[in-house]
């Protein structure tokens, strides 16, 4: 899909990826931004629609789709990463948290806004996942779960959406330089970098982007003996 005259929804508008989503979609001709964060009044963006959205409460989800009926893509960005593994102390309490808003939170986003999709010719949604998707470790073990998780999520949507011609894309990178990763020594991309091939991959009617090398070694690494995720 084209994002010139686009009308874009995005989660998680408020900072980090999703306001570079924001900049970037009126950059390229979006004709119409819903900008949406738990609190719009942190919203300051000029040019976008603020909207009031916790992803992980189902009123919320249903007005805003109610509001923006003229939309054409979601980007399902709204997401948390907390450290910890598995046999850390509250990850049970910790993984609930995640599945809320990472998974869940884009299933209710999807299901509430996939007829509007179909109302006005398909559209797309693009789903922000992660490198976590296929490799986990202690350091952000739930946090990958959530991905795994969201990465099936947005497999099975591919499938189920194809009917009534919407675009899913999924959106797997490594770190990135924003709020979620501050005190992580690590390589990061760059906000723009990383929607930038984003938005060119959706214009370019894909299904899957991989935003950076090192998330590329991790997808050929899959099917490698032994495979990258063990």
């Amino acid at each position: 899909m084209e994002l010139k005259n686009a009308v874009v929804f995005i989660t998680g508008a408020n900072r980090g990826l999703g306001l570079t989503f924001a900049r970037e979609a009126l950059a390229r001709g979006a004709r119409k931004v819903y900008a949406a964060a738990r609190d719009p009044s942190s919203i300051t963006l000029e040019g976008v629609v603020p909207v009031k959205l916790d992803v992980t409460r189902a009123q919320d989800v249903a007005a805003a789709a109610e509001l923006a009926k003229d939309v054409t893509l979601v980007i399902n960005n709204a997401g948390i990463a907390d450290f910890g593994g598995f046999l850390t102390p509250g990850s049970v309490e910790s993984a609930r948290r995640h599945l809320d808003v990472n998974l869940f939170g884009p299933l209710l986003v999807s299901q509430a806004f996939a007829p509007a999709l179909a109302a006005n010719g398909g559209g797309a949604i693009l789903n922000v996942l992660s490198i976590a998707s296929w490799v986990n470790n202690p350091v952000l073990g739930v946090y990958g779960m959530s991905k795994s998780a969201a990465w099936a999520l947005t497999n099975g949507l591919r499938q189920e959406l194809r009917g009534q011609n919407t675009q899913v894309l999924g959106l797997h990178m490594g770190f990135v330089d924003t709020d979620l990763t501050k005190g992580i020594d690590a390589p990061k991309s760059t906000p723009q970098a990383i929607v930038s091939q984003a938005f060119d991959a959706l214009e370019a009617g894909e299904q899957e982007v991989l935003a950076d090398e090192r998330t590329r070694q991790v997808k050929q690494g899959l099917t490698a003996t032994p495979a990258v995720y063990l």
